[in-house]
């Protein structure tokens, strides 16, 4: 599963219908989002792509604190 925050909001998605398989790497997870979306790549330049041992992705924006 993939989990993604994005623009005030969470989604969840198989990999499957992002297309997304074992091993991509985060560029192209990035690529994958823009395309599902229908926005710019840039849009995800600054998330955070989270690996959960049971194989699951975490997508979210950088936290920024202070």
């Amino acid at each position: 599963m993939v989990h993604i925050r994005f623009e005030g909001r969470s989604y969840d998605i198989t990999e499957n219908q992002l297309g997304v398989t074992a091993g991509i790497n985060d560029t192209n997870i990035k690529e994958r989002l823009a395309q599902h979306f229908d926005v710019r790549l840039n849009s995800f330049s600054s998330y955070v792509i989270d690996r959960r041992p049971s194989g699951d992705l975490i997508i979210r924006p950088e936290a920024v604190y202070g």
